[in-house]
């Protein structure tokens, strides 16, 4: 593997060594912290985690979720969670949030540690919310039960996002993967287009960029063309983009697996409550 995740994607200019792409943070987090355990207090905590975490999946990427962690630093800082929606404007809870120093100089920290961890032989992916879904997010950790998401407050959005990604570019980060949640009906058709900020900054950093929209939609836009890989279970995308499979549905359920096509990879959320033996059957079952 490399530390470059356009290195690995399989098609296009990839190498095609990524086959399985796993999404295991909720899993490894109650395996091996508890129900309620936070590996996020400190970066050297995080680290402990995550090894572990890489040992006991041996993952082709290597993600960290950025929500996660400033979902977890709000949780202790009710002082600024109070302070979210003191202003009306849409995105400003999301601006609020984002600009808080100490989260920012964990996710430095951790950063720095996990690249150092990893050697250069996996690539680390940041996986954040997607604009349209951190801004909606950050609406309702303020109170405000029922937003419209207007096309320029998705677009502030992604500006405060691109900011905070400025503030990690010192180190070799193999790509972005922005998600959205896929049963979330409220989002709505993704234009990726409002996503420019965002789109712009992962591009002058030679970062990759992965997109996971809500559900099987996504707005067709020439911004589209600018992500590595769209990952979805029924999206697929023209080459040299590669196209993320997501086969959690049939391998839950001991549904059949389609069989991969050039260009594409699985792509496997892992249940938080599913049980050490089945995960590791069906790894077995993925890589074969």
């Amino acid at each position: 593997m490399s530390q470059h995740l356009a290195d690995d994607l399989p098609g296009g200019t990839g190498g095609g060594r990524l086959r399985v792409w796993l999404k295991a943070s909720a899993y490894t987090r109650r395996l091996l912290l508890g129900t309620g355990g936070d590996p996020w207090l400190s970066a050297p905590q995080y680290l402990a985690y995550f090894s572990q975490a890489q040992g006991l999946l041996r993952p082709d990427v290597a993600v960290v979720e950025v929500g996660e962690l400033f979902d977890s630093w709000l949780s202790r800082h009710p002082e600024v969670a109070a302070e979210l929606g003191s202003k009306r404007r849409l995105s400003f809870p999301l601006r609020k949030l984002l600009e808080q120093e100490e989260p920012r100089q964990i996710l430095a920290e951790v950063v720095e540690a996990v690249i150092a961890n990893l050697r250069g032989q996996t690539p680390l992916v940041l996986a954040m919310p997607s604009p349209k879904h951190w801004l909606h997010h950050a609406n309702m950790l303020a109170g405000r039960i029922e937003v419209e998401l207007e096309p320029d407050g998705i677009e502030d959005a992604a500006m405060y996002m691109a900011d905070l990604l400025r503030s990690v570019s010192a180190y070799p980060v193999g790509g972005v993967l922005l998600e959205e949640q896929p049963a979330d009906s409220s989002m709505g058709v993704t234009d990726v287009e409002r996503y420019r900020p965002l789109i712009n900054v992962a591009k002058h950093y030679r970062w990759s960029l992965a997109l996971r929209p809500h559900g099987g939609s996504a707005l067709a836009s020439p911004a589209l063309a600018e992500f590595d890989a769209v990952i979805s279970p029924t999206i697929r995308v023209p080459k040299p983009a590669s196209s993320g499979v997501d086969v959690g549905a049939a391998l839950w359920h001991g549904g059949s697996l389609p069989v991969l096509d050039q260009g594409q990879f699985y792509f496997v959320e892992i249940p938080a409550e599913q049980q050490p033996e089945f995960v590791l059957e069906s790894l077995v079952r993925l890589r074969a």
